[in-house]
């Protein structure tokens, strides 16, 4: 306990330094990469977007790599992170007793620039070795905890199905994201239903 301040004990730690500087870059990198695409912002920019240095950028940061991976990292490490299929997901929760769920089309502003930014490290990581390594093991961890809650059929393996699954979930969300009168979010569930049959009980 501290002498005068007991409610000091319930405080949680502040951050040091270091970690503000990393996670301004990390939050200025995720909005400049989505909205000019990581070719398209500098580490001169992101470093200006975060208020610092580009200096600041190289004693955190390897180079634009490192900081790619970082933003992957902390997406990987968040337990619960906003997704670009959590409209869809939605959509599904509002099913009706027929299992018709509605058509929304009006996407989430925080849905389009994950949509962005999950295309930039697409790209980025086709063109790049050690980020495309890093991404491809970001999408294998998404489809096995994934195929651990899909039961076994005779003609599809749960992985085969989280595969197929996970395929149906960006790919419906990146074309209801661009086109969402003509792609509308009620086509979610019957996609799903017929690539992962029924969850595990």
């Amino acid at each position: 306990m501290t002498d005068g301040h007991p409610e000091d004990d319930a405080a949680p730690p502040r951050r040091s330094r270091r970690d503000e500087t990393r996670a301004a870059l990390l939050t200025a990198a995720e909005r400049l990469w989505a909205e000019h695409g990581i070719h398209g912002a500098s580490l001169d920019d992101i470093a200006a977007a975060a208020g610092l240095t580009k200096g600041a950028v190289y004693s955190n940061f390897a180079g634009k790599t490192d900081l790619l991976l970082a933003l992957m990292e902390r997406f990987t490490s968040d337990p619960s992170p906003t997704d670009v299929c959590d409209e869809l997901r939605a959509a599904e929760q509002d099913a009706d007793p027929e299992g018709r769920c509605s058509a929304r089309t009006t996407p989430d502003d925080r849905a389009r620039q994950l949509a962005l930014l999950l295309v930039e490290f697409w790209l980025y990581g086709m063109r790049d070795y050690a980020a495309g390594w890093r991404i491809a093991d970001w999408y294998a961890e998404r489809r096995a905890h994934l195929a651990s809650q899909l039961a076994p059929t005779d003609d599809l393996a749960p992985g085969d199905r989280a595969i197929l699954t996970m395929a149906l979930d960006l790919g419906l969300a990146f074309q209801h994201l661009l086109d969402p009168d003509r792609v509308p979010t009620n086509l979610y569930k019957t996609g799903k239903n017929l690539v992962q049959g029924h969850p595990r009980p």
